[in-house]
C-alpha cells in the first residue's frame, strides 16, 4: 500500500508545473506571536493567513506585513502600532527578504565575516542568483539548570543541561521548487519530573519532541539523540494549491495547546496538500506515525498512519469557523487506499473499513474585536450519543474536549504588554482505542495535549517586551487529573487498552476528573535578551508543586526517583540561535 501512495506522490509532483513555492516559519519562532498580535490589531482577519494551522508559509508572512505598511503609508494606521511593533515587522522581512516584492528585503551587514559570512545581518551562508536561492545558518540550544527538588534522597541541588547544536538550511530552486532541512545533535538531562513522564515503569519511552533516544544508564545520566526534519514544496496551482512533503511537526489551533493537533510529539513524515479559495482554507495531511512500544532492544517499530482534514472559512472580517477530522488506522504498516481521499466529511468510510481505527471530529471559532482582543475555542468529539451525552449519568463513552482562551494586546493601553488565558479539559478515555496501535499518539507521546485525558487545566501567560531586544514572559499553570493505578484503567492514560476499560455496573458514573485525584500548580517566569535576531540569552526560574491527594505515588522510588508528591524549583540559564527555548512548564 505503501508502494501506491509513492505513486501517487510522484503523479502529483509531475503534474505540478506551477511556481510560487515556499518555505515555512518554524514551530516555536516568535514571528507567529507577533503576526497574531499584528492581525488582531490591524482589526480585521487576513485571508491569505492560516495562523490557525501552523506552519505557516514566509511568503504569506511577508505579504501581510508588506500589505500592512502599505496601509499605514496611505491612513493614520501607523500610530496603531507601536515603535517595537515596526521594529519586529522589519526584522520579519529581512530574515524572510527572498519573499519581499523586490525579492531583496534584507538588511545588509556593517561588518561581514571575510566579506563572506554575515554579508546579510542574520544570515550566515547567503547565495542568490535568478534561479537560486540559499541561506545556511548555525543552530545552538545550550541552556543550564539547577534543580532543586524536595522530597529528595540525598537533599541537594542538581546540575541538568541541554545541549543541541548543528545546522539548517532553506532556500528555492528555479523559484519552483522550495526546500528546507534541519539536523540536530542532542544531549539533554531532564528534571526529575521529565525524567518520570518519558521512562514508564512498563518500558515505554517518549522523550517529548524526540524519536530514537539512546537512554541514559540511570537518572544522572543524558539521553543522546539526533532531531532531523526537511521538506520539499512547490505548487500545483499558483497562489492556491500547495504541496508539501518531508518529515517534521505541525500544530492546528490558536492557544497554547490543541485539542486536534500539537507539536509536542516527535518528527513524522508527512503529504500535505494545502489549498486556498476566496475566504476559504483547506488542508489535506497525510501521516505516518510510530505505533506504542516498548524500549528493549533495537528493532523496527510498528508504524501506523493517519489522515486529517481542516477546513476554515472567514465567515467575517472578525469571525473565523473551522472544522477538523482525523483518522488513525487500527492496522499495522498498512494504508487504506479509501482514505486517500482529500475530500473533507468523509469519515463515514469508517464504517466501510472497520470500526477499529480511532475518529476524531472537531469545530473552532476565532473572534477578533476592538482591535486589541482575540477569543478562541476548540470542540473534539470522539464518540458521541446524544442520548448518553444529554443524561448526565457520566457514561464512560462521552468522549470530548472543550477549549477556551482569550489573548488581549496592548492590555490596559500598555504598549506591547500582552496577555492571555486558557482552560481546557478533556473527558476520561478521551484519545484512547480498542487497542494500543490505533491511539491518538505517535512514539509514546500524545498528539494532543501533553497530558493526555481526564483532566482540567488553566494557563495564564504575560508577555511584555518593553524595549526592542528585550521580552519578559510570565506563564502561570494549574491542572487537576485523575490518576491510573495498578491495573484500574480509569481513562486518564491514553495508552491503556481502551477494551481494558470498565464494563458492566462501572459503565456509568464516570467523573471528568476520575480515580485519584492529582493536582499541579506551576510558574516559569523567563527574561529573554536579543543579543542579534535569532540569537537570545535567556535566564528563568520554574517552580512546580505536585500532589496527589491519595498518597497512590511513593515519594520516590527505590531507585531514588522522585515521583511525587514533589516540588521542583529549577533556575536557568541559556544561550540559543535559531533555535525555540527547550521548555519545561508543560506538565
Amino acid at each position: 500500500m505503501q508502494k501506491k501512495a509513492y505513486l501517487l506522490l510522484l503523479f502529483v509532483l509531475s503534474a505540478s508545473y506551477g511556481i510560487s513555492q515556499t518555505t515555512y516559519l518554524p514551530m516555536g519562532s516568535d514571528d507567529y506571536l507577533l503576526l497574531d498580535r499584528l492581525e488582531t490589531k490591524s482589526g480585521r482577519l487576513c485571508d491569505s493567513l492560516r495562523l490557525s494551522d501552523k506552519a505557516e508559509s514566509r511568503k504569506n508572512a511577508v505579504n501581510f506585513v508588506e500589505m500592512l505598511n502599505r496601509n499605514m503609508a496611505d491612513s493614520a494606521d501607523s500610530s496603531r502600532y507601536s515603535r517595537i511593533d515596526h521594529y519586529n515587522m522589519r526584522q520579519l522581512l529581512s530574515e524572510n527578504g527572498e519573499w519581499t516584492h523586490d525579492e531583496d528585503g534584507f538588511i545588509k551587514s556593517k561588518h561581514p565575516w571575510f566579506n563572506t559570512l554575515y554579508k546579510y545581518q542574520y544570515d550566515f551562508v547567503h547565495i542568490k542568483t535568478k534561479d537560486f536561492f540559499l541561506v545556511m545558518n548555525p543552530v545552538l540550544n545550550g541552556m543550564s539548570t539547577i534543580e532543586r527538588n524536595s522530597p529528595t534522597v540525598a537533599g541537594t541541588s542538581e546540575r541538568l543541561l541541554c545541549n543541541n547544536h548543528d545546522l539548517e538550511v532553506r532556500g528555492w530552486v528555479g523559484k519552483k521548487i522550495g526546500f528546507y532541512t534541519c539536523f540536530t545533535d542532542n544531549q539533554e538531562k531532564v528534571p526529575a519530573y521529565i525524567y518520570n513522564y518519558t521512562i514508564k515503569s512498563n518500558g515505554r519511552v517518549g522523550l517529548p519532541g524526540a524519536d530514537y533516544v539512546l537512554l541514559p544508564r540511570n537518572r544522572s545520566g543524558y539521553f543522546d539523540y539526533l532531531n532531523a526534519s526537511g521538506y520539499i514544496d512547490f505548487a500545483a496551482i499558483k497562489d492556491r494549491v500547495n504541496i508539501t512533503f518531508g518529515s517534521g511537526k505541525h500544530f492546528i489551533g490558536d492557544g497554547v495547546s490543541s485539542l486536534f493537533l500539537t507539536d509536542f510529539s516527535a518528527n513524522t513524515p508527512f503529504l500535505r496538500l494545502r489549498t486556498r479559495i476566496w475566504k476559504l482554507n483547506y488542508e489535506t495531511m497525510y501521516l505516518e506515525l510510530t505505533g506504542q512500544f516498548k524500549k528493549e532492544k533495537d528493532t523496527n517499530y510498528p508504524h501506523k498512519f493517519a489522515t486529517m482534514h481542516s477546513i476554515s472559512v472567514n465567515a467575517t472580517k472578525w469571525l473565523n469557523i473551522g472544522f477538523f477530522e482525523a483518522v488513525v488506522f487500527n492496522r499495522p504498516n498498512v494504508y487504506e487506499i479509501a482514505y486517500l481521499n482529500p475530500v473533507v466529511f468523509t469519515l463515514s468510510l469508517n464504517s466501510f473499513n472497520g470500526g477499529g481505527d480511532k475518529s476524531l471530529l472537531g469545530f473552532s471559532a476565532k473572534i477578533i474585536a476592538a482591535k486589541h482582543i482575540q477569543l478562541y475555542g476548540q470542540v473534539m468529539l470522539n464518540e458521541f450519543k446524544s442520548s448518553e451525552f444529554f443524561s448526565g449519568k457520566g457514561w464512560y463513552g462521552n468522549k470530548w474536549g472543550l477549549l477556551a482562551g482569550a489573548k488581549y494586546f496592548d492590555a490596559f493601553g500598555m504598549k506591547n504588554l500582552d496577555l492571555q488565558g486558557e482552560l481546557n479539559a478533556v473527558r476520561p478515555y478521551t484519545y484512547t482505542a480498542q487497542d494500543t496501535l490505533a491511539n491518538y499518539t505517535n512514539y509514546n507521546q500524545p498528539l494532543a495535549d501533553p497530558l493526555g485525558a481526564g483532566f482540567v487545566k488553566a494557563v495564564g501567560i504575560i508577555r511584555y517586551q518593553p524595549i526592542r531586544n528585550v521580552t519578559l514572559t510570565v506563564k502561570g499553570m494549574y491542572y487537576v487529573q485523575g490518576s491510573d493505578t495498578g491495573h484500574t484503567n480509569s481513562g486518564n492514560n491514553i495508552f491503556n487498552n481502551y477494551a481494558s476499560a470498565p464494563k458492566g455496573s462501572n459503565t456509568y458514573g464516570v467523573k471528568l476528573i476520575n480515580g485519584p485525584k492529582n493536582t499541579c500548580s506551576l510558574i516559569n517566569i523567563n527574561l529573554s535578551y536579543q543579543v542579534r535576531r535569532n540569537m537570545f540569552i535567556d535566564a528563568g526560574i520554574i517552580s512546580r508543586k505536585f500532589e496527589n491527594t491519595s498518597n497512590v505515588y511513593p515519594n520516590y522510588s527505590t531507585a531514588g526517583d522522585v515521583y511525587g508528591p514533589l516540588n521542583t524549583n529549577l533556575t536557568y540559564l541559556g544561550l540559543r540561535i535559531n533555535a525555540a527555548r527547550r521548555d519545561y512548564s508543560f506538565y
